[in-house]
């Protein structure tokens, strides 16, 4: 039998050491084609980057955010694909213009 409360509590465990250990963080954005944005703030591990903190800017302009703190909702969830910034339409952004969108 699954145990879903211990998988979340070992997910959260995962992204809440690699948030609070990290010594570097890169940013990124993402365009969508309908006016949506995706902002991301990675970390390394283990040779990939890793999605610790990720803002959804919806085209209508709501705000969705996902970290360790809050894993996901109706509207969407913290990635648990490594991002590629070779190989995604990733765009590297400041850490300050990351954190006007998470602080909104």
């Amino acid at each position: 039998m699954i145990d879903l409360e211990r998988i979340k509590a070992e997910t959260v465990a995962y992204y809440r050491a690699l948030d609070e250990a990290a010594t570097r963080r890169h940013h990124f954005c993402h365009a969508e084609e309908d006016g949506g944005l995706w902002y991301f703030e990675a970390v390394p591990d283990r040779g990939e980057s890793i999605a610790v903190k990720q803002a959804e800017l919806t085209s209508a302009g709501q705000l969705h955010q996902y970290s360790w703190e809050h894993l996901e909702d109706e509207h969407g969830f913290l990635t648990d694909q490594a991002l590629d910034p070779e190989g995604d339409p990733l765009e590297a952004i400041s850490a300050e213009e990351f954190q006007q969108v998470w602080t909104r």
